[in-house]
């Protein structure tokens, strides 16, 4: 049984880092204020519930499992929470979401878009 809690301990983790490692690198390469805000509620909500729950596995059922419980349950509420508050700031301020922003066209070897009409002149 021991082996089973370490196991499932080391899988949350590990799943806790790589989603923490993906949203931080998509904070720094998202073209977009909208997308950057998505990669860091990735990395609050469910990064940091995965790390907290291997955590705890690995710690027993001591009075750290408890605190450690108490911290999970603040960022499960929080998150989202500021998440949510900073979105609706911005798009309050009249920050919108760009369509030409997040979509850009594959260009060819003269740097034209593939979708453009060769000009006849």
């Amino acid at each position: 049984m021991s082996i089973l809690v370490e196991v499932l301990s080391w899988v949350f983790l590990i799943g806790g880092s790589v989603c923490v490692i993906i949203g931080s690198i998509g904070t720094t390469r998202f073209p977009d204020f909208w997308s950057r805000l998505h990669a860091a509620s990735i990395t609050d909500s469910a990064g940091m519930i995965l790390l907290i729950l291997g955590m705890c596995l690995q710690a027993g059922f001591t009075l750290i499992t408890v605190k450690l419980i108490i911290i999970g349950i603040f960022l499960f509420i929080t998150g989202p929470t500021t998440t949510h508050a900073v979105a609706n700031a911005a798009w309050v301020s009249g920050l919108r979401p760009d369509k030409n922003t997040s979509f850009k066209e594959p260009t060819t070897k003269t740097g034209k878009s593939s979708n453009q009409k060769p000009n006849k002149n």
